[in-house]
């Protein structure tokens, strides 16, 4: 069993006024999408976290078979928000870490990294996962559960980037078929091109 964890306190600022993850997709909003693509994957418990803005995320939330976990230091940064996220989760084979505003990865596609994650821990108990498509690295990133206190004690404030780097003999990177675990929603622009048909 794989614990989900999904990043949805961020203050995106970038974005430079509106709440991305609110922001109309396909007939949805962008978190809609993305939760019913993790729900539809049906790999494990899905927890999201909270924080920014949280009394209009929340009821979305609601909607979906996942367990809501808010951030209140949500401004300190991604990696209290992880690690919000890693204590609500039961004890398991790993963690995935999935950003909200990344509508356009299918439940295919979250299957697809589950599976090599398993076939790789197999192997080795200290098991990271990095999609990449071409030469570039994208996100979800998935732990094996033997980072679990790492994880909780990474003094960085933006995500377990110095976990990976500390780990490289343990990396094992999966080539995906399309670019959707590089597309994230952090500018207008960002947003227009998703729309793109």
């Amino acid at each position: 069993m794989l614990n989900i964890i999904l990043l949805a306190a961020g203050q995106g600022l970038r974005m430079g006024g509106p709440n991305k993850l609110l922001l109309p997709f396909r007939g949805r909003n962008v978190l809609e999408t993305t939760l019913s693509g993790l729900c539809a994957a049906n790999i494990g418990p899905v927890f999201v976290v909270t924080g920014h803005q949280s009394e209009l995320v929340a009821p979305i939330v609601a909607q979906f078979p996942v367990q809501e976990v808010f951030n209140p230091e949500y401004q300190t940064g991604m990696t209290g928000s992880i690690q919000a996220g890693v204590r609500a989760a039961q004890a398991g084979q790993g963690y995935m870490i999935c950003l909200a505003d990344m509508p356009m990865i299918t439940a295919a596609a979250y299957q697809l990294l589950a599976d090599h994650f398993l076939l790789h821990l197999a192997q080795d108990e200290r098991a990271i996962l990095l999609p990449r498509f071409g030469e570039t690295k994208g996100n979800p990133v998935i732990f094996a559960a033997a980072y679990r206190e790492d994880m909780l004690n990474h003094p960085e404030p933006e995500g377990c980037k110095g976990i990976v780097q500390a780990n490289m003999t343990h990396v094992r990177w999966i080539d995906m078929p399309d670019n959707s675990v590089l597309r994230d929603l952090d500018t207008p622009e960002d947003y227009k091109a998703l729309l793109a048909p």
